[in-house]
């Protein structure tokens, strides 16, 4: 087994450990660590939980520091959080031979036994929900309820599969043959390698680790290398809640050696599943790695969601879901609504009220404000594409309605925008914006909408608001999207499928569909009866 020598500190003060949680006993030659000291970084006046501010790597029950380190940054002011430790690709393989070494045990654990461990995990993480957020807040800028939000919403993927990991049921085929049975197993895969992206930094991993622990698979995580924190800290969470050494481990790494933890991920031997949720570009770089050792892979990657709003639509429903699907998170979520397609005949009131939502609703600011509903971009690049987005659609004939530029905060704080008379031609159109961007396309007829939502080789959501019966099954059906919300903006529960068609990935999570991306089909012939 390949282990860490030597490694030097990243330079984190040493604070007291957290009490360690009670779990399995190790099975003989499966799972051979002990305890170790844990280290946390102190924030000073920041206010955020020293007890679960981890910096180190999480890997075989242990923390364990790098040879190098990299700064995490508070989005909103620049300032440096701490310094976590920079794996690369030997550390990740390091990780990938602990979580294959747990999975001799793992395995054989009994879903009821798998199921309380989760739910110990979901317990705890309701207990800390509070300091937890402040985490998703300092490291990703989102506006404090949000990141209340996303908690709770990742702490249910581990009540979900907690449940869902006692309903793994097989199936008895009937034969022909009086002398055979046929029988239809479903088995762990074995290690699942999980590489998370900023945007929603708990809710990401929860989804996915959830699902795999369930299904009595072991994960390594490498989450994005602007939000490790919430990583690190569900991991001293699943210590506390006796999740059993290697089960659940942790590999931060910098912008710098991610392509390289990456590669040694999706291409180690000892990997036989890949699960990312990012960018379309780099999902097929992945997904080229993987193929030359037939992994399974499940990738939920980019979108371009249209929010189509139709004649017969209810304007002040149409104005609601708009303001919830567009700017929440700073418009920096995969299914957030990137094109906005009005029926003429409706087309100026929705404009018009609209713009009266984002000037009275919204207030852009530090997440920890109270009021703020808007926080910062994740980064200076983030900022220079809405920009890029406004300026092109500006040149192309747009007219602006609302913002439209970098807000006084200045760093990476942008202004909610919204546009009118944009043209398909405009580079907010034809590519997925991230930001708090909202361009509004006029059409005319319910056929030339489906031909402007549908003209994009990527389909994760789709939303559009209509009071005709037989439209909203006509377009329901023929957006071609992986999900659609009908007279809604918000469609994520942990109870349905997430998914797209098209570019935007493969497979589905969360629901009771989400634990087969984990699970094996073995077929069993039973002869000679």
């Amino acid at each position: 087994m390949t282990t860490f020598l030597r490694l030097h500190s990243c330079g984190a003060p040493r604070l007291r450990p957290a009490l360690l949680g009670r779990g399995l006993r190790p099975r003989a030659g499966c799972w051979a660590p002990g305890p170790a000291p844990l280290r946390a970084y102190a924030p000073g006046s920041g206010g955020l939980p020293a007890a679960l501010l981890r910096t180190d790597s999480f890997v075989g029950g242990r923390w364990l520091p790098a040879a190098a380190a990299f700064p995490v940054l508070d989005p909103a002011s620049g300032a440096e959080l701490g310094r976590v430790a920079d794996c690369g690709a030997p550390e990740a393989r390091a990780a990938v031979r602990a979580a294959y070494d747990a999975f001799c045990g793992w395995r054989g654990v009994s879903a009821k036994e798998r199921s309380s461990f989760l739910r110990k995990w979901y317990d705890l993480m309701i207990q800390n929900k509070e300091d937890l957020a402040k985490i998703i807040t300092a490291e990703s800028g989102k506006p404090l309820k949000e990141a209340q939000g996303e908690i709770l919403y990742s702490a249910l993927f581990l009540e979900w599969f907690s449940e869902e990991a006692r309903r793994v049921y097989g199936d008895i085929i009937c034969t022909p043959s009086k002398e055979k049975r046929a029988l239809v197993l479903k088995q762990p895969l074995g290690v699942a390698a999980v590489i998370t992206p900023w945007n929603f930094p708990s809710a990401m991993i929860t989804r996915k680790v959830g699902a795999a622990l369930a299904a009595g698979c072991t994960v390594v995580v490498k989450p994005a290398e602007d939000t490790p924190f919430s990583a690190l800290a569900l991991a001293e969470l699943a210590h506390q809640a006796g999740v059993p050494p290697g089960v659940y481990n942790v590999v931060p790494c910098s912008r710098k050696k991610a392509k390289d933890v990456g590669e040694a991920l999706c291409t180690d031997p000892l990997v036989s599943k890949i699960s990312f949720t990012g960018s379309t570009a780099t999902g097929k770089v992945l997904l080229r790695h993987a193929a030359d050792s037939v992994k399974r892979v499940s990738m939920e990657l980019g979108g371009h969601a249209p929010f189509i709003v139709f004649d017969s639509a209810n304007v002040d429903q149409a104005v609601a879901g708009a303001m919830a699907s567009k700017f929440r998170n700073s418009g920096q979520t995969c299914v957030c609504s990137n094109r906005f397609l009005v029926q003429r005949g409706i087309h100026d009131a929705f404009v018009k009220k609209f713009a009266e939502a984002i000037k009275a609703d919204l207030r852009v600011g530090n997440g920890f404000e109270e009021r703020t509903t808007q926080g910062p971009l994740i980064n200076g690049k983030a900022v220079e594409k809405v920009e890029k987005h406004v300026s092109d659609a500006l040149s192309k004939g747009a007219t602006l309605v609302i913002g439209g530029k970098r807000h006084q905060l200045g760093n990476n704080f942008f202004e909610p925008t919204l546009l009118s008379n944009v043209t398909r031609d405009m580079l907010c159109s034809r590519e997925e914006t991230f930001g708090p961007l909202a361009p509004v396309i006029k059409f005319d007829t319910e056929e030339e909408a489906l031909a402007i939502a549908n003209a994009t080789d990527v389909g994760l959501a789709g939303y559009f608001y209509s009071q005709d019966p037989a439209q909203i099954w006509r377009v329901a059906e023929q957006l071609e999207v992986g999900m659609v919300g009908v007279n809604e903006g918000l469609i994520s529960s942990v109870e349905c499928p997430f998914g797209g068609v098209k570019q935007s990935g493969l497979g589905r999570e969360g629901s009771k569909y989400g634990i087969d991306e984990y699970l094996e089909v073995k077929y069993v012939c039973f002869g000679g009866l």
